[in-house]
């Protein structure tokens, strides 16, 4: 998708340095703290929509951006390992002025960001609430590797097809999973349909098992609050819940919640949003 067309999207192009990320912000102006929201694997921005809806309805402010290469954002440097995504954040809150710590949120692969910007950034980082996320310890688990190949080369044929316009029918099926509405859901669907966004995504998913070692290298504080939301009730999927709660359990300020009847997509959306908000305000709150 090309970047000229943003003023048709909702949000605005930021420099961070040469080349410009798409930002959507939210909520009154100047609350504290900022809510940073990462999403997934071949997400964007309008994956937050109702999420930042929410959390500005409760008088939060937040911020979603669409990582490099992905969504209405500029390419990056390769490889799109998870520092180089951290870089990216780290330039674009210096870019937005904000200075102040912030809590991070990061919707499943946006996980392992979130983790790797709070070991590396320690100062910044207020609190993190992982949504349905990724943990290194995945990559540990006997099916975990042949998952994340699984995953890339999807990606690639996605890439592939999309270079002849072959993601855009297929877009009216996969993009809005989540429950999104108006400007948001069309702004998804465009999207999905993209051949450069399906190529940043590619990318990024190369660089999967470099990017959870590099977030597998240290722990978070035991004192760091850590809220973690997963999709579906606790015992439909046991061993994976246990890994996603570690963070969590490990904290002294840690909370769980397992949300029934939510999928991987569509804890984002309007039927299941609540909890991310409360998974905030847990941080918040401890």
């Amino acid at each position: 998708m090309a970047v000229g067309q943003a003023e048709r999207f909702r949000g605005e192009l930021v420099d961070v340095g040469g080349r410009r990320l798409r930002v959507v912000r939210a909520g009154p102006p100047g609350a504290q703290p900022l809510i940073v929201l990462e999403h997934g694997a071949f997400g964007c921005a309008a994956d937050w929509a109702v999420v930042q809806d929410r959390l500005a309805a409760k008088g939060y402010r937040s911020v979603a951006y669409d990582r490099a290469g992905l969504g209405l954002s500029e390419p990056g440097p390769q490889p799109r390992d998870g520092r180089a995504i951290v870089a990216d954040l780290a330039s674009l809150l210096r870019a937005l002025d904000e200075c102040g710590p912030v809590v991070l949120v990061g919707h499943s692969m946006g996980g392992l960001m979130v983790r790797l910007f709070a070991l590396t950034h320690p100062d910044r980082t207020l609190g993190v609430v992982l949504v349905d996320a990724v943990t290194p310890d995945v990559m540990q688990t006997p099916g975990g590797p042949g998952m994340v190949r699984a995953f890339w080369r999807l990606l690639r044929v996605s890439r592939f097809i999309a270079r002849f316009g072959l993601m855009r029918p297929v877009s009216l099926l996969t993009h809005n999973l989540i429950g999104l509405e108006a400007e948001a859901a069309a702004e998804k669907r465009r999207i999905h349909g993209s051949a450069p966004h399906a190529h940043g995504a590619s990318a990024e998913v190369d660089q999967w098992p470099v990017t959870s070692a590099q977030a597998g290298e240290a722990e978070f504080p035991p004192e760091l609050p850590i809220a973690v939301i997963t999709a579906g009730a606790e015992r439909a999927a046991p061993t994976l819940k246990a890994l996603q709660a570690i963070p969590a359990l490990a904290s002294r300020r840690g909370y769980v919640e397992h949300v029934a009847g939510a999928k991987h997509a569509s804890l984002l959306g309007v039927r299941f949003a609540d909890p991310i908000v409360r998974g905030v305000e847990q941080v918040l709150a401890r």
